[in-house]
């Protein structure tokens, strides 16, 4: 009887169990969120198509990061945003690169050398490691996979090829000319009347007993018209040496000052009256603008000067420096690369150099081989390039008669 009735549970006990392990499996499966809302969204659907490149032909610090946004699905939560994450690890960890989202559409962000964002920057040879997160509204982020990629250094731009050139052969230029004057060859310079009125002016100041009053101009030592000041400066010197005459140089900076006072004494030892040297008539007055204009002003009507020389760059200065120098009878001769000064110094000066003419007159007074080389290849050059210019005039023209022109199209498109 007993092994009848435990025959007769054994079935309910059977159903019983499996019933039981339908339930357990259930709850676990709820409790792993397989039938939840959010899982049953497929997260394609959610996160972007991400991807890392290095950005070609750069100097291996910069990387392009883009993503696509996924196509609507009604079912998927709605985004919020999009979180950038990196690492320098694959394992991480993983930093945001910013904490405001990218809006939940498709974007691009360049990861740069120079965005040292939470202590990273970009170089060239590490790998670096991005996931980008979609954000939805409830805070939950569904992460994309792991992107690696790593910045390299391109060792040459082929958009650059014509540039290249063009360098090349101004080099092959300058150094041609420059070898030639150092062998003796005479290279041809515009005369400049600025430039040969210098011995009729310090002539002048020589005969009246005046000294000659010498301004390099009102930007420091490492701009390019100060520094051609101070080579024109040296050919002066030597001329108020010859002729035995005195030369006031007010300076507004004090290394234009000590560097001015070393040029005029080496002058002066290069023609044999080092003891005509006075440091002295090369002083500091002042580093502020119109304070420095007021005491050059003061000296023209104390001294007296026979000519005042005007080199360099100059600002609103121009006109009340060479009205005051007008009113006290001297011969002015400005030389300066501020064009908007230049209509000024015409009126007021009796010559003027213009723009460019003040980097030559220092090769024009010095003949340095090296300063006059150097002259001679920027006019070389110059003509190649205007010789270009007129050749892309010519095939554009061409070109719009004659589409089918390969040949200058195809040179348009070198240069």
């Amino acid at each position: 009887m007993n092994s009848i009735i435990a025959h007769r549970q054994s079935p309910n006990r059977t159903m019983h169990g499996a019933i039981s392990g339908f339930v357990l499996l259930t709850i676990l499966l709820l409790n792993a969120g397989l039938f939840s809302a959010a899982a049953q969204t497929n997260p394609q659907n959610v996160v972007p198509q991400f991807t890392a490149v290095d950005r070609p032909l750069d100097s291996g610090h910069a990387l392009d990061l883009a993503w696509e946004a996924p196509a609507e699905d009604p079912t998927a939560p709605n985004v919020a945003g999009y979180r950038l994450y990196r690492a320098d690890q694959a394992d991480g960890p993983f930093e945001a690169i910013r904490e405001e989202l990218f809006p939940p559409t498709d974007g691009t962000f360049q990861d740069r050398h120079d965005k040292h964002i939470g202590g990273h920057k970009v170089e060239a040879g590490h790998t670096y490691y991005y996931r980008l997160a979609a954000v939805t509204e409830d805070g939950q982020e569904y992460l994309s996979p792991t992107v690696a990629c790593i910045p390299k250094a391109s060792l040459f731009n082929p958009t650059k090829t014509t540039p290249l050139i063009a360098v090349l052969l101004y080099v092959v230029i300058l150094v041609s000319m420059i070898q030639l004057a150092r062998r003796g060859r005479e290279l041809f310079i515009r005369r400049l009347a600025g430039i040969d009125a210098l011995d009729e002016a310090v002539g002048r100041a020589t005969e009246m007993g005046k000294p000659v009053l010498y301004l390099c101009g009102m930007l420091d030592l490492g701009e390019v018209s100060t520094i051609a000041a101070i080579n024109i400066l040296s050919g002066v010197a030597k001329k108020v040496g010859q002729y035995q005459s005195r030369l006031l140089m007010p300076c507004r900076d004090p290394m234009v000052m000590t560097v001015s006072q070393e040029v005029v004494k080496e002058a002066y030892m290069s023609i044999g009256r080092p003891e005509a040297f006075q440091a002295d008539d090369i002083f500091y007055t002042t580093y502020d603008q119109f304070p420095y204009v007021a005491s050059v002003d003061g000296i023209m009507f104390r001294e007296r000067p026979a000519t005042n020389i005007y080199m360099g760059y100059y600002y609103a200065e121009s006109l009340i420096l060479a009205e005051t120098g007008a009113m006290s009878g001297a011969i002015q001769i400005a030389g300066t690369d501020a064009i908007t000064q230049l209509p000024f110094f015409v009126v007021a000066c009796d010559y003027t150099i213009i723009g460019e003419e003040l980097y030559a007159a220092s090769a024009y007074i010095s003949r340095d081989p090296k300063l006059v080389g150097s002259i001679k290849g920027q006019d070389y050059m110059k003509f190649v390039l205007a010789m270009c210019l007129i050749l892309g005039i010519v095939c554009a023209m061409i070109l719009h008669y004659a589409p089918e022109a390969s040949f200058f199209q195809a040179f348009l498109d070198f240069f």
